[in-house]
């Protein structure tokens, strides 16, 4: 045990310039990003009864929030049926990546999405398939029908 007066004293850490492996951005204030996450049970649902996309690793929510705030809201949702805690926290952990990767060039300002884990497919897909599974699902959520 150190002595109080010796309190203070050590080498000064820094905290890494990287980003935090939870948020995409803060919650209340975003500075530089036009992420954030959804944290409402309502927008969660407003988001569940719009627009679907499904893919064979996740299904993609979307909804046009035709308001005044820009910026793009993004929420993850993992149920029991994917697994037990560390397989649903794996799920999430995959898809706040690939958000994080493709909803700045391919998202669009003022809308909502919502990515829902699949169970088995979330965790046990490649990389590489989810990325381009949720680029296919934005290009088919945003098509204009005729």
């Amino acid at each position: 045990m150190k002595p109080p007066e010796d309190e203070g004293k050590g080498i000064a850490a820094e905290a890494p310039d990287v980003p935090p492996a939870v948020l995409l951005c803060a919650v209340e204030t975003p500075t530089d990003c036009s992420m954030t996450i959804i944290a409402k049970r309502a927008d969660f649902l407003k988001a569940a009864s719009a627009r679907r996309q499904g893919t064979s690793s996740f299904l993609l929510q979307a909804r046009n929030r035709q308001d005044e705030t820009t910026g793009i809201r993004i929420g993850f949702t993992a149920s029991k049926k994917i697994g037990n805690a560390v397989l649903r926290n794996r799920a999430k952990r995959r898809l706040r990546a690939i958000a994080r990767h493709v909803l700045p060039s391919r998202g669009k300002p003022g809308w909502d999405y919502v990515l829902v884990a699949r169970p088995d497919a979330t965790v046990a897909r490649a990389y590489t398939d989810l990325l381009s599974d949720l680029a296919n699902a934005l290009s088919a959520i945003h098509r204009v029908k005729p």
